[in-house]
């Protein structure tokens, strides 16, 4: 018989992660260069990490309560991440987007750098949720 909290904090867990993996996507056919776009970007990849760490700790704390403690650590740990990208790619994001706004010489370079940002950012997302997918049969079933 399965687990019903712990499937219920995977599929809490996968709700931000399957929608970021169909919206940031669509950023590959925009160019980075328009400053709403960039802005747009930027607020998607604010609000992935946000709901990502709040997901994260409910999961966290469902199966903490639930007394799986691995499966508590692992979603923790999946949830810490995600809060320390938060700070470290709207950091990144918020350097890339003040060059371009600037106009120097650092200008024609921060669209690009914004992208693979973005690429960097899919990746990471589709990486977490093959981990957390491929995890299902192993955590789906009673302790």
């Amino acid at each position: 018989m399965p687990d019903n909290i712990a499937l219920f904090a995977i599929v809490i867990l996968l709700l931000p992660m399957i929608y970021f993996l169909l919206a940031a996507p669509a950023f590959l056919l925009v160019r980075l260069d328009i400053a709403p776009v960039a802005r747009l970007l930027r607020g998607m990849f604010n609000g992935y990490f946000l709901a990502l760490a709040v997901a994260g700790a409910i999961g966290t704390i469902a199966t903490a309560v639930d007394g799986r403690m691995t499966l508590a650590i692992g979603i923790g740990l999946i949830a810490a991440c995600a809060a320390w990208s938060r700070r470290w790619f709207l950091r990144q994001m918020d350097a890339q987007l003040d060059d371009r706004d600037d106009r120097d010489v650092g200008d024609a370079n921060a669209a690009h750098r914004l992208r693979r940002l973005h690429w960097g950012g899919m990746l990471s997302n589709a990486v977490q949720v093959v981990g957390v997918v491929a995890s299902i049969p192993y955590i789906a079933v009673a302790p």
